[in-house]
């Protein structure tokens, strides 16, 4: 049994695969992570975990995972792994979310893709059709973009507002604006790549950016998870 692990910046994605198929995946808070039964499934005899989140989460994690240390990789970007190379300036100062995410699009397509993760923070990176990691962008994500304008402002407020094409009420100004300023982001990177190069989009965000997104489009509910399992198959 494989746990693999995607500890965010504001929640935990975590599965069970046997192998053949995914037996559990659950999204929790960080505040739930002490309660999660890891042997739920059995012992695992191969651990993965992406981490991205606060110090005191990488503790707790750290803790929960003591018995199994020997079979425990906590993912860190390098040159090169799975038939993906990693062209960032300093391979090891990549996020380990974006590498496994990145891992898991190529693995996917098998060609060029603009790699999107919608969360806390939006990061739109490119795969090259020799699989080769060409860089990325990281933006505040949709709440962060919420947030900072009802915060930074006297009069706006923390919308809940719809996406319409002419927005003729604040709250809808406020979430047409962001949606479009996500979308935007995403559609003037993919321009920089080949035509009818495919978007892999995935994060808790996704599904307010996705009709925004012109096809070719490939919805993921968790790409990192589906990134750290392609590793551990392959070392198998």
């Amino acid at each position: 049994m494989m746990l693999l692990v995607d500890a965010g910046n504001t929640r935990i994605k975590f599965g069970w695969h046997d192998g053949q198929q995914w037996i559990c995946r659950e999204d929790i808070s960080h505040e739930a992570l002490g309660a999660v039964n890891f042997t739920r499934f059995g012992t695992p005899h191969r651990i993965l975990v992406a981490h991205v989140a606060s110090e005191p989460v990488r503790l707790r994690l750290l803790q929960m995972l003591v018995p199994w240390m020997d079979r425990t990789e906590w993912l860190k970007a390098e040159f090169e792994r799975c038939g993906v190379r990693n062209l960032y300036a300093d391979p090891t100062r990549l996020g380990a979310d974006r590498w496994a995410a990145a891992i898991g699009a190529w693995h996917r397509v098998k060609g060029a893709c603009v790699v999107v993760s919608a969360g806390t923070a939006t990061t739109v990176d490119a795969i090259d059709e020799h699989g080769s990691f060409l860089g990325g962008l990281i933006l505040p994500g949709h709440g962060l973009m919420q947030r900072a304008l009802a915060s930074g402002t006297a009069a706006l407020p923390l919308a809940e507002g719809q996406c319409v094409p002419f927005p003729q009420n604040t709250h809808d100004a406020i979430e047409t604006g962001i949606r479009y300023a996500q979308a935007g982001a995403v559609e003037r990177f993919r321009g920089q790549m080949p035509f009818g190069t495919t978007v892999v989009l995935s994060g808790g965000s996704a599904s307010a950016l996705a009709p925004l997104i012109a096809p070719p489009r490939l919805d993921f509910p968790n790409l990192v998870l589906e990134g750290l399992l392609n590793i551990v198959r392959s070392e198998t």
